[in-house]
Formats: C-alpha cells, structure tokens, sequence
C-alpha cells in the first residue's frame, strides 16, 4: 500500500486494515505452496503480510450493508435459508459486477475457510478493506449525486415546521449554517479517505486516527444512529396509520391499548418479515425513490395549503429556551456521513465528489426550508411533529402523503436495521454463526426491542432532537474534524487547524445542549 510520504512510515505501520492482513495471509500461503510469481501488495513491510485472519476487527459487513442503503437494482426477492454458498450481503447501484444481494446472510463454512485463488495485483491496485479485490468504480457524477440526495432525504423533512414552531423563525437561519458546515465536514472525510487507498468506509477512518477503539467508537455510534431511525419509523407509522383509523382500539382484560399502539403493533408486524430477507434489493430498490417521495409530499403539503387550508401569519421570531430542540432536528436533517465515504469510494471520478456533496446538501435545504415554511405557516402553533398528521383526512393529498409514509417506512426499515443485524452477526461465535435460526433470532429481538422503545418514548419530535444532538452531531461535524486533525493534522495550516477545533467545540457545546434539552422534554412527557 503506497501511502503518501508526508505521513509517514509510522503511520503506514500503524494502520493496517484486517482485511488487508487476512488477504495479505491467503495470497502469501498460495504464493508459498503454488507459486513464486512476484507480485506488489500494498504494504512496504513485507513481514506483516502474513497475518492470522482471526484478527478480523469489527464490523468487516459495514461497507456491503451501508451500500444498499444507497439503491440497488431490484433482483429476486427470497427469505434466509441455509446455503452452502459464501457471499457478501449488499451491493451498491454503482458496484453491480461485487457480489450479489442474492447470496444468504448466514454461512456455512466459517469465514476463514473460504477457498481463494491467487491474485496477482498490478501496481495500481490495491486490496480494499472488505477484503476482496475493489472493483471498477463505475459511478458517474449524476449517479453519486442521486445517491446522496437519496441519503439525506429522509423522515427529518416531516419534522421542519415543528422545528420551526419550537426555536422561531431565525431558527432557520441555523439550518443553512449546519448545511455549510456538513458540507465542509463532508469533504474533510475526503480528504482523511485520500489519505491512504486502504481506507474506504467512515469506521476506516476512525481506525486510521484513533486505533481500534476509534474503530469501535465510531462504529457503535452510526449503528446506534440507525437504530434511532428504525424506532422513529415505527412511531411514525404508527401516528400516521392512527390518523387514517382513529378509533382504533383495543380493551382486552386489564390491557388497553389506543389507536397509535394498536399500529405500532400491527406495523411491526408487517415489518417483521422484511427484516428476515436474504435479498433486500426489492426494497432497496423501492427507497431510492425517496427523493421522489420528498417531492410527493411536498407537493401534497403545498395541494392542502393552496387549495384547501391556506397560508396563516405567525410565529415567534426566536425562542431561545426551545432552541436546542430546532437544533437537534436540524442536525437530523443533514445525517448523512454513514454513507458518504461509501458513495465516494464507489465514483469513477472521485475528484468530484465536492460537487455532489454540494448539489446533495442544496437539494436538502431547498426541500427542508421549503416545508419548513409552508407548513408553518398553514398550521402554525398547532403544527404537530409531523406536518401529515395535521393535514385534513378529507383531502386526497392528505391521503396521498400519508400513504408515501407508510410505504417508505415499510421499504427503509429493513435496510435500516439490517446492518445493526449483521454486525451482531459477526458477534456469534463461528458454530452457532452457521445456523441461519440464529439470524432471524437476531433479527427479531432488533425489530421487538424498536417496538418497545417507541411504544415507551412515542414522541417522534423528542426522539429526534436527541438523535440529532447526541448521535448525528458526532458523526456529522465532531468526528469528521477529530479524524481529520489526527490523519492530517501534521501537514495542516494553522487556519485549517483552527476552524477545525472551532467547528468541533460548537459541535460538542450543542450536543450537550440539545441533548440535556431532549431529554428533559422527554422526562415530562413521560411523567
């Protein structure tokens, strides 16, 4: 691996990912036993090529399961069944000659007795890190900048007019600033990803600047985001399926349950299965098209208030005791740093990836400015936390939003919580890790504990204000200058230096606030 001299050859040793270590092992021991053919690995110390695959760190699943939530053509649909077969468990839209989303999620054979064949490598060439040779990179421009459009379309959009009634309309004006400065933080995890060409997925980075507790750290935080946004999906099911049916209620015994818990149940339910499939490209393929479900009930916000409601004057101009609950649903808004190394890995023009960080991070402040505004003012202070639950049943364009929601919550709810799923996965000792039992299991204590929790905190507004402030706010603009000063600090100037630590220091300040504010709303709700 040819890392840049200004790093270092301390650095170059310090970092080496495993599926390097475990690819550098398997072609080692062929080249011993079949042939001495000479060949470049990316490693200027030799003498560490040659090391056990069992120091397999974790999560080695994380670049497949992120890549399907970028869309993938649709292929077959089928459940989990044992196979004798190893595969991958995603493939992007762009990387369509990797591995197919076909293959089963539960082995076999255990992952170190795989069969390999050696692989000459040409200079250019470089092992990734999910341990199989990279593949061409074939996304264009307009493919990546669909992809990240796609990524930070999300459930946030729903929660902007409410952001608005809590923190005032200069609220707004932090919107645009956290859209800057995401944009900015994009780039610098560029930048680290460029640092070295082992590097290729956000835990990478974290590896390569603070070790194997970064690794972990950082790991452990985007998963805990994910799971944040399955419980949100079941809350917001269940509230918009409650709007269609109100009186829905079940009275069993001692048991009462309203209409919002009755389909939180139910939609659990008809989640469930789709967490069990081997094969997510169906719905992978049906959530790509939440930059088109964005547009829908967008318009159907604007059908309602044009046509049926109309436009109302006021609002506060700033409400600074609720301000850091605008500011933990605006950072919500811009998570979408998961996914962006997988998307600039994945470019055939990796130069631009600016450009589609730009064109995805405009796109997104349109759409959430936009709502946020027209929502606010068609329902005002009565605005709830999503703009659909105060839109008149009686409207077709109501009808028509609240059933984009529901099918987009059933379509990325699956895609969501399958890579939580498949890093436990990796947890499971080798003979248990055959079972494929052992994967629904899993997977169904994931989708039953997300039905707890947003039966025990149905706030959505709440649930994502403290995501937004303590999960995204970490993955959106502190980590990514943490990393970037620890990677590249030594080559930085002292301006880049000092923005750095500075956006880093606002970023840690309004964590605490938003966090300590989410939770102290969520305490008197509960109480």
């Amino acid at each position: 691996m040819k890392i840049d001299e200004d790093l270092g050859l301390d650095r170059e040793d310090a970092f080496q990912t495993d599926d390097e270590e475990n690819r550098a092992e398997r072609v080692c021991c062929h080249v011993e036993d079949d042939t001495e053919s000479d060949f470049t690995f990316p490693s200027r110390n030799s003498s560490n090529n040659c090391i056990g695959a069992n120091n397999s760190k974790w999560p080695q699943s994380y670049r497949k399961s992120m890549d399907m939530l970028k869309g993938t053509a649709p292929q077959s649909l089928s459940f989990l069944k044992r196979s004798g077969a190893t595969g991958s468990m995603g493939s992007s839209s762009c990387n369509n000659d990797e591995s197919s989303l076909g293959t089963p999620f539960i082995f076999d054979t255990i992952l170190d007795e795989e069969v390999h064949t050696p692989v000459l490598l040409t200079s250019d060439q470089s092992v990734s890190v999910n341990g199989s040779i990279p593949s061409e990179k074939q996304c264009s421009f307009t493919q990546a900048l669909i992809n990240g459009i796609n990524v930070l379309s999300g459930i946030g959009l729903l929660t902007t007019p409410y952001a608005v009634k809590e923190g005032g309309w200069f609220s707004l004006t932090l919107l645009i600033i956290f859209g800057i400065i995401a944009c900015y933080t994009g780039v610098l995890l560029k930048r680290c990803l460029e640092s070295s060409p082992g590097l290729q997925t956000y835990p990478d980075i974290g590896q390569a600047a603070f070790g194997v507790a970064g690794r972990l750290m950082i790991s452990v935080i985007l998963y805990a985001e994910l799971y944040a946004a399955c419980v949100e999906y079941v809350i917001m099911m269940s509230d918009n399926l409650s709007m269609i049916f109100p009186t829905t209620n079940i009275h069993f015994a001692e048991i009462y349950l309203d209409a919002p818990q009755v389909f939180a149940i139910i939609g659990t339910l008809i989640i469930l299965p789709t967490v069990w499939l081997r094969d997510l490209s169906l719905l992978s393929y049906i959530s790509v098209g939440g930059v088109g479900a964005s547009i829908l009930m967008v318009l159907c916000l604007l059908w309602v208030g044009v046509d049926q409601v109309g436009f109302h004057r006021g609002g506060t101009a700033l409400n600074l005791a609720n301000l850091p609950i605008s500011v933990g649903i605006y950072s919500f808004c811009y998570a979408g740093h998961s996914v962006f190394p997988n998307i600039y890995s994945s470019m055939r023009e990796p130069s631009l990836f600016p450009f589609v960080l730009i064109g995805s991070f405009m796109f997104c402040w349109t759409v959430c400015t936009g709502v946020a505004i027209s929502g606010f003012l068609i329902f005002g202070d009565s605005v709830e936390s999503q703009f659909t639950l105060n839109m008149p049943m009686k409207f077709l364009a109501s009808k028509i939003a609240v059933c984009t929601v529901v099918i987009i919550t059933v379509s990325k709810y699956a895609l969501t919580l399958t890579p939580i799923a498949l890093s436990l996965e990796e947890l499971v000792s080798s003979t248990w890790f055959r079972s494929y039992g052992v994967s629904i299991l899993i997977r169904t204590a994931l989708v039953i504990s997300t039905l707890v929790v947003a039966m025990t905190v149905p706030f959505f507004a709440f649930v994502m204000a403290l995501a937004g402030s303590l999960l995204a706010m970490l993955i959106t603009i502190i980590f990514p200058c943490a990393c970037y000063l620890s990677i590249l600090g030594d080559r930085l100037n002292k301006l880049q230096i000092t923005a750095c630590i500075c956006i880093a220091a606002l970023g840690l300040v309004i964590a605490c606030l938003g966090t300590y504010s989410s939770i102290i709303r969520i305490a008197g709700r509960l109480d």
